[in-house]
């Protein structure tokens, strides 16, 4: 085991109150006779800065590949895994599957991250018992995370998952290729194993799906057309999700949460219809859950997405979560070439001869530009709002 070490971490300003009260000269000015009770003098010292820092004990650097670890864990913790997260309530269970509710220690939640919330879905963690709750004293290193970009910060939709079925349907939502291609960026960058699943097939042809699924299968992602409600293609998505952890994504209304009341009745999660209004979804599901099934491995059921922000992506490494642009890109005659408006472009070159699909080009452009505007502002949001460029709609915090 790591030695324990000391090190000088920073925290979030919301520990300090004011000093001295605000606005003086106009308390001053509108009462005259309170001047004699004023403290006229101010002491200035760097002790605001150093109240927000703090040294800790720790095996390793707290917030080291996504874990965070004040001191070592006390010898009555246990470790157990984050079902879902509602607030400041984190509900963890067991090895031997008791479902403990659990509250997060301060000092964890005031650490200065990048992280919109210090715990998610997936998280393994250090807990110790408090009264019949449990208190959560550390969170281990996350293997592999989906997350994405959310007000500047990085929010971990789950953590430590085998694969992510990103969910589309064939109609009511009409499905979005661009947010497609976002999950598939993003899990790609994680190293998760993506798998691309389309819904609803009872509401259309299923012979009208075969070119856009044909797309992603090409590429060598596993594609599978099925339906809820009739049972098409249940039996092939089982034998994809056993004996792994699956996250479950995509915008809402394409039937994430019907799919898996259909591959396990007894999870009985609550289902909504479609608005007929705009076809859109309800967002049934309010928050990221980890649910054991009958196929011997694990859904994690998240929220429905509208936008799809990507967390530091590197313009120049777009083009190499594309499976279908890598092996052409490396043809092209410039190693940094951005496929857009440089000579000898491979890529280019194959778009015009047919070879490469227009809009997975497109798609890979707007990615870039994205990523290299967000580079560029230091915000951390990467994402259009335009149907037409990136077919996605207003966000919707998940």
């Amino acid at each position: 085991m790591t030695e324990p070490r000391k090190f000088r971490v920073e925290f979030r300003r919301n520990r300090s109150s004011r000093r001295r009260e605000g606005d003086l000269t106009r308390a001053v000015r509108q009462d005259v006779e309170r001047l004699a009770d004023q403290d006229l003098h101010e002491r200035l010292s760097g002790r605001g800065a150093l109240a927000r820092h703090r040294t800790v004990v720790a095996e390793r650097p707290p917030n080291d590949v996504d874990g965070l670890s004040v001191q070592p864990a006390a010898a009555a913790a246990w470790r157990g895994r984050v079902l879902h997260v509602h607030g400041r309530e984190t509900v963890v269970a067991r090895g031997d599957g008791t479902v403990v509710r659990c509250s997060m220690r301060r000092i964890l939640r005031s650490l200065a991250t990048d992280q919109r919330h210090p715990v998610a879905a997936g998280d393994w963690v250090r807990v110790t018992d408090a009264g019949g709750e449990g208190v959560i004293e550390s969170i281990e290193p996350r293997q592999a995370s989906l997350c994405r970009a959310s007000r500047g910060r990085r929010h971990v939709i789950v953590a430590n998952v085998d694969q992510v079925l990103i969910v589309a349907s064939a109609a009511e939502p009409a499905p979005k290729p661009a947010l497609i291609d976002r999950l598939l960026v993003s899990a790609e960058s994680s190293g998760i194993r993506p798998v691309v699943c389309l819904n609803k097939a009872d509401l259309v042809d299923p012979a009208s799906l075969v070119p856009f699924a044909g797309v992603y299968a090409r590429m060598g992602y596993p594609v599978i057309i099925c339906s809820a409600v009739t049972g098409l293609g249940m039996r092939r998505l089982a034998a994809e999700l056993e004996a792994r952890v699956t996250a479950v994504v995509g915008q809402s209304g394409v039937g994430k949460s019907s799919l898996l009341n259909a591959l396990d009745p007894a999870l009985d999660l609550p289902v909504g219809a479609v608005s007929r209004e705009n076809e859109k979804g309800r967002h049934t599901t309010t928050t990221a859950r980890l649910l054991p099934h009958r196929h011997g491995g694990s859904f994690v059921d998240t929220p429905g997405v509208r936008q799809f922000a990507l967390w530091q992506v590197v313009p120049a490494e777009v083009p190499s979560a594309f499976r279908d642009l890598r092996p052409i890109a490396n043809r092209c005659r410039f190693p940094d070439c951005s496929h857009t408006h440089e000579s000898d472009c491979a890529v280019k070159d194959a778009v015009a001869d047919g070879l490469l699909d227009t809009r997975r080009w497109e798609s890979c452009t707007h990615l870039a530009a994205d990523a290299a505007a967000s580079v560029n502002e230091a915000t951390g949001r990467g994402c259009v709002d335009d149907d037409e460029t990136a077919g996605l709609d207003a966000e919707v915090d998940a």
